[in-house]
């Protein structure tokens, strides 16, 4: 039974502090407190531990997570889409022809999101997190609005794809500054104890999204025939980002900037700025490159699973299986509505038993189940299609869960969004995006319908190793960032077990 790496409850008779307070940490906790101890050569005051205020966490947690909801919200209407979208900007090529042209604009979002991340990344670890947060919201939402405007190829010709395609490299773009960002905004604002539970919400939010702009799709499949949605009913859900976007702006604008990243403010305030974005890069590059590794196995591990229940499901089963795009479409919304059940629970059985034990059995569980999964997603009728569908979701949640808490965690403040911007989104440009474009390639060309349940297989075996090399972060203050607590009496509990770590010396 692996032990809990959070704070435990104080025991009785110490409540304030004194003695027993730094045996009864986990240790975690007592560990890196020692470090900290050991480094300044005295105990920590109360002052040096932040207590979180209540209402600021709120804002925190739920501005960052609709961000990630409006970004999802178009991968979900994008996904459901494709083979529509695919008539109607590559009307010339055969069925199989538009639907990877279709995927293959796709994947060109993800081909610039690198780009995002450096441009974005350095700038919100110099300007601040929310304002950084603040314009990509505002590009998102004008890319994915910017679609549903977009002239068909009989109207305006090769013109038309040009202009999707433009709309969804800004997407990326604005795409690659948001989730290192919305990462590092709650990981640096959530106490210690429950960073996993909290982050959680993060992506709560994205497979919201998802799921809301999956059901947007199905209920007009629903209620439209295939002329109008043809001619106009693709555009709808995209017309609908505009007004999302608005709300989540006014929210991001609202916020904050972090503690932590406050504290580091005011820590340079006597100094020349640290040297520009371009320094900040090498430095993450150059001496973070183990941990920038670990971030980028962890994100591989997570969005090639992602993308391929999300953004290539739906597609699968309608080009490859031949079910219907309305039994496709209600069958990944029902994962999708499992994800967003579970995933809580996920992030806090992380603050209890700590991320790499919940990585660990996640990636076991895909190495064992990705193909039985699409095998059983292969038979015909609803129950066996429905329970591969939720081994797979129960999977992406096992990765999606912990992974707001633990990738902020292995970067210190001063370059934490920068080197989320870096590892998070070369790893998702590379493997993630490009998953539905390479699955369907692959599928097409072999005719091998369970192709994918290897793909799955081999990135399990990948995460697996990075699960390996990954430090356990449960509970632990963020490298860089002060001890977080929801309390004053946890703040005076870890003060007081800081005193007897420097006498224990």
């Amino acid at each position: 039974m692996a032990e809990n790496p959070g704070n435990p409850p104080a025991r009785e008779g110490g409540t304030d502090g004194g003695d027993g307070a730094a045996a009864a940490l986990s240790p975690q906790v007592r560990g890196e407190l020692e470090r900290r101890v050991e480094r300044s050569g005295k105990a920590m005051e109360e002052d040096d531990v932040h207590v979180v205020q209540p209402t600021m966490l709120k804002r925190a947690v739920g501005a960052s997570a609709i961000g990630n909801c409006m970004e999802w919200f178009d991968f979900g209407v994008y996904s459901y889409l494709a083979a529509t979208i695919g008539k109607v900007f590559f009307p010339d090529a055969s069925p199989a022809a538009q639907v990877i042209s279709s995927f293959a604009t796709f994947a060109a979002a993800f081909v610039v999101r690198p780009l995002g991340g450096l441009f974005f990344g350095p700038l919100g670890d110099r300007i601040g997190r929310q304002k950084v947060l603040a314009t990509t919201m505002l590009l998102m939402a004008f890319g994915t609005f910017m679609i549903g405007f977009i002239p068909s190829y009989a109207a305006i010709g090769i013109v038309a794809p040009g202009l999707l395609l433009f709309a969804r490299m800004l997407q990326g773009f604005s795409t690659g500054g948001e989730y290192g960002g919305a990462t590092t905004f709650v990981a640096e604002y959530a106490p210690d104890r429950r960073r996993g539970f909290l982050g959680s919400f993060l992506d709560l939010g994205t497979f919201f999204g998802y799921a809301f702009g999956s059901a947007f799709v199905t209920v007009l499949e629903f209620t439209l025939d295939d002329a109008q949605m043809m001619s106009w009913g693709w555009r709808v859900p995209f017309w609908f980002a505009g007004p999302l976007g608005i709300v989540g702006l006014y929210l991001r604008l609202k916020l904050e900037d972090s503690p932590a990243f406050q504290g580091k403010l005011d820590e340079q305030e006597n100094s020349s700025g640290g040297g520009g974005g371009l320094r900040e890069l090498r430095d993450v590059v150059t001496r973070q490159w183990r941990p920038l590794l670990v971030c980028v196995g962890l994100v591989l591990l997570y969005n090639v699973t992602n993308y391929m229940v999300t953004g290539y499901l739906p597609t699968y089963q309608t080009e490859n299986l031949g079910r219907s795009s309305t039994a496709a479409d209600v069958l990944v919304l029902c994962g999708m509505l499992w994800i967003v059940v579970t995933i809580v629970f996920v992030g806090r059985l992380s603050d209890l038993v700590g991320r790499r034990a919940v990585y660990r059995w996640a990636a076991v569980g895909q190495i064992v189940l990705a193909v039985p999964a699409f095998e059983l997603l292969r038979q015909d009728g609803w129950l066996l299609p429905l329970i591969g569908v939720l081994i797979l979701s129960t999977l992406l949640a096992g990765f999606a869960g912990p992974s707001a808490a633990t990738l902020p965690a292995l970067f210190p403040t001063t370059i934490r969004y920068a080197a989320m911007g870096i590892g998070f989104n070369f790893s998702v440009a590379a493997f993630g995006g490009s998953t539905p474009l390479i699955t369907q390639s692959l599928v097409s060309a072999t005719g091998f319908t369970l192709l994918p349940g290897f793909y799955l297989v081999a990135s399990g075996c990948i995460g697996l190793v990075a699960v390996a090399f990954l430090k356990e972060s449960a509970g632990v203050p963020l490298r860089g960032s002060p001890p977080m607590v929801e309390s004053e009496q946890e703040a005076r509990r870890l003060a007081a077990a800081s005193g007897e770590l420097l006498r224990a010396r």
